[in-house]
């Protein structure tokens, strides 16, 4: 038999085994020994299992060996197996930082270059104001930005179109990789190790243009085919068609295509673009695809649908993309448009001439998507609840695309206006045609004898963080929804039919339990699962089940994310949660118009909440200037809401009033929670409101702790405490749950301090929907009722230990609350009734 020297040598001074061996033996095997090893271990990797034991003891070439040197063997053996994982990380660590770092040097020499043109450029403009100012025009800016016209060419000929292709493969590349655009960092997105890539936009161009690259481990041609499938991954695509295709030089290929993409709001109409695209391969085995717009009135396949888009033009763009050694690509993409803002409304141009939208909306997307696809390929992604990525990915493009139809409405897609005389806040629309089927499923389908009836709206927010707003819409659905009104649309998608005007009267608990499914690789949008928890209100229906399910998409919650837009979309779902649900979504978008001036300057409004807790902060910092407070009066954004309800025929009356009530409502909620945000009325000058109708918080403060003193006799607060703090910021941190009710029939709060919020759990917006009476149980109201003459004669009264309840239906105990009149100013009127729970805890 041939033999075979062992991997390891057995040292005294080595392991507690190995001390038991001789030092210095070296252990030898068979080749048949060392065969039958390695089906051991490949069988029964883990040293403890039982089943190695067993293997080991039924192979009779084992026999004769040692049972500590068959487990030294094992160590070994996994010790060879975890150095030969970590060479192969590390040499794919190299590779890519060796890639990342080719591609650093050639980003330098690109901006080295473009530096000297810059040089060069000054120069001469320099020269020529010193020889020749009058002479100096406007006709050499015209040279630097007219683009080439293709009028005169025959787009019909195919030799035309090679000619095209092949300057626009020339001026793509000049884009990509040379000084033919002025490219400047974009904001907010600095390269360096976790970066995803190089990002940069247009300084000073024709049109708006955004360009990126960077590493991604997936094979060229597997890039390319992603990319050119842009409705997978351009949320705003709503269809793109391949009229004609014809091989060219290099075995490339030039196509013909029709794109029509959606309109971001209600208030402008959609894009569509009539293109050439040629795919082509370098000689230095790179993959190219470039694209541009070519003349003509290529209309798509329904010419009369083309009338509601605007024509845009695409100037020469594309993917780059290259093979790296060893694996991986490097990739180079370019976003050059000219978006026609001169067809929307002024207020919405900023939105159509912004290169840095431009970088968001697609650059960004394009290079975010194949990198998660590549992540996801190589198992470095792993999602919630057993589903596979590639299910996820499309239930968040029905989320969105469903969204994104309701909001356009296109005729085509069955929509029509109902009673719109333009007057109206909220455009209804219906869709007698609306299909639901997701898959060729039809067990799964949803037959809908009237269709789909659409609410919608869109207004102007000002100072207005959207990451704040949607992040509280999202974690205070409470606020803003009406529970029976979800009720009633999954209701109808789950069986079918229709309960309105007959809802079952159904109470939301307040219970709002979100299940993570899956996010995206830097966490800027999330899919997530909502249920919410409801009972019925009807005896015989008590025991009866009334959870909601909902399947909710998020985006832009983060304040320093790059992020176009911030929505949360959400539709019902049946708690079984088929691939093939049929879904329904609606839900809210807000676009930011204008862009923050700096960093620095964006820092003052991070982490934002809605407590007053926030507006201490900003208050007390006198230091600031005016001008990082007044940055911030003049944002603005654009709110879209779009609710979606299923309805039958003879309902459509009825459905539409209440789409247009209940939309009505959520706009009002809305804004009342972007009044409590915004950060106008924060500043040092104004001072921080409780409401319009109410005084400042700073006065009504002294108010509650003048009174205090007056009526009880003691402090509130200790006032060698301040420090030099305001009154307002104590009392809004004491330890005590302060509130304070209105002197009405029926008395209501419109204030708390942070302990008084927590202890009702809910929030200052929230707040004046709670009445005085529903937080006491039976025995406190009449404790209340008893001692509320006493109150009102004395000026206060002590309450003994109680139970109160907040507006999650958990009890509250406190060993005593202090009521007390807070008086105006002058001390002739009574502002309102205060409260201080003492030592209060959940029961």
């Amino acid at each position: 038999m041939a033999m075979v020297v062992a991997h390891h040598r057995e040292s005294s001074s080595g392991s507690s085994i190995n001390k038991h061996l001789d030092a210095g033996k070296y252990v030898r095997y068979t080749s048949e020994q060392v065969e039958a090893l390695e089906r051991v271990y490949a069988e029964c990797p883990k040293p403890s299992s039982l089943r190695r034991q067993q293997l080991i003891r039924e192979c009779p070439i084992l026999s004769n060996i040692e049972p500590r040197q068959i487990k030294v063997w094992f160590q070994n053996r996994r010790c060879r197996e975890k150095q030969r994982k970590e060479s192969s990380r590390l040499q794919i660590v190299n590779r890519k930082l060796s890639a990342m770092n080719k591609l650093l040097m050639e980003e330098n020499d690109r901006l080295q270059k473009q530096v000297s043109q810059l040089v060069c450029e000054n120069g001469y403009m320099r020269q020529q104001l010193h020889t020749a100012p009058a002479a100096t025009t406007d006709a050499s800016c015209d040279s630097l930005v007219t683009t080439p016209q293709h009028s005169l060419r025959d787009a019909n000929n195919p030799a035309g179109l090679l000619s095209i292709a092949e300057e626009t493969l020339a001026e793509f590349l000049s884009k990509a990789t040379g000084t033919a655009v002025d490219w400047v960092q974009m904001p907010g997105m600095k390269p360096g190790p976790d970066s995803v890539g190089i990002f940069a936009i247009s300084q000073s161009c024709s049109g708006v243009a955004a360009r990126a690259c960077g590493l991604v481990s997936l094979e060229p041609t597997k890039i390319a085919e992603i990319l050119k499938d842009r409705p997978s991954w351009f949320r705003d695509c709503r269809s793109l068609e391949v009229f004609t295709m014809f091989p060219a030089g290099n075995g490339g290929t030039i196509e013909l295509i029709y794109t029509q993409t959606y309109a971001p709001t209600t208030l402008a109409p959609a894009r569509d673009f009539w293109t050439l695209r040629y795919t082509t391969t370098l000689d230095n085995g790179s993959f190219v695809v470039c694209e541009r717009s070519l003349s003509g009135s290529g209309a798509g396949p329904n010419p009369a649908s083309a009338s509601q888009f605007v024509r845009g033009v695409m100037l020469p763009s594309g993917y780059l993309i290259r093979p790296c050694e060893g694996g991986g690509s490097i990739i180079h993409i370019v976003d050059h448009l000219n978006l026609e803002a001169w067809s929307v409304p002024e207020v919405l141009r900023p939105l159509y001439e912004s290169s840095k939208v431009v970088a968001q909306r697609m650059t960004i997307a394009a290079l975010r998507y194949i990198r998660q696809i590549a992540q996801e390929t190589s198992g470095e992604v792993v999602y919630s609840l057993g589903r596979q990525p590639a299910v996820l990915r499309t239930f968040s493009q029905r989320l969105i695309r469903g969204f994104n139809d309701a909001v356009n409405g296109f005729n085509d897609d069955g929509w029509s206006l109902v009673n719109c005389d333009g007057a109206e806040d909220v455009i209804i629309t219906v869709n007698s045609t609306k299909n639901l089927t997701s898959t060729s499923n039809h067990a799964n389908s949803l037959a809908l004898l009237g269709g789909v009836l659409c609410a919608k709206a869109s207004m102007l927010l000002q100072n207005v963080p959207p990451a704040v707003l949607v992040r509280f819409l999202r974690e205070h659905r409470s606020e803003w929804a009406d529970f029976n009104v979800d009720a009633y649309s999954a209701a109808s998608l789950k069986a079918g039919s229709y309960a309105y005007p007959g809802m079952r009267p159904t109470r939301f608990t307040g219970g709002q339990i979100i299940m993570p499914l899956g996010h995206t690789i830097e966490q800027e949008e999330l899919l997530e699962v909502v249920r919410l928890e409801g009972h019925s209100l009807t005896q015989e229906d008590a025991f009866a089940s009334r959870d909601i399910h909902l399947l909710q998409i998020c985006s832009g919650v983060d304040e320093n994310a790059a992020g176009a837009c911030s929505e949360l979309v959400f539709a019902p779902i049946d708690e079984m949660f088929p691939d093939d649900a049929p879904l329904l979504p609606s839900g809210f978008r807000i676009i930011p118009l204008d862009s923050k001036t700096s960093d620095s300057k964006a820092t003052l409004n991070t982490h934002r909440t809605l407590d007053l807790a926030s507006s201490l902060e900003v208050g007390s910092t006198t230091s600031n200037a005016a001008g990082d407070l007044t940055t911030f009066h003049n944002t603005r954004s654009v709110l879209t809401i779009a609710f979606q309800f299923p309805l039958d025929n003879s309902l459509q009356e009825n459905v539409a009033n209440m789409a247009r009530q209940y939309v009505r409502s959520v706009i009002s909620s809305v804004q009342r929670v972007a009044m409590a945000i915004s950060p106008s009325g924060l500043s040092p000058s104004v001072g921080p409101k409780l409401s319009p109708s109410s005084p400042e918080a700073e006065t009504l403060a002294h108010w509650i702790c003048q009174s205090y003193s007056y009526h009880v006799g003691g402090e509130l607060l200790r006032p060698d405490s301040f420090g030099g703090d305001s009154m307002l910021k104590h009392l809004w941190h004491h330890q005590d749950a302060i509130l304070c009710c209105s002197l009405k029939s029926m008395p209501v709060f419109t204030f708390a301090n942070q302990a008084g919020l927590d202890m009702l759990e809910t929030t200052l917006v929230a707040l004046q929907d709670i009445s005085l009476d529903k937080i006491f149980d039976e025995a406190g109201r009449k404790t209340l009722c008893a001692d509320f003459s006493k109150l009102m004669n004395q000026g206060f009264a002590y309450l003994p230990a109680g139970i109160c309840m907040s507006t999650m239906a958990r009890h509250v105990s406190y060993e005593q609350a202090i009521a007390w009149k807070v008086l105006a100013a002058e001390e002739n009127s009574v502002h309102c009734l205060a409260f201080s729970f003492i030592n209060w805890s959940f029961v």
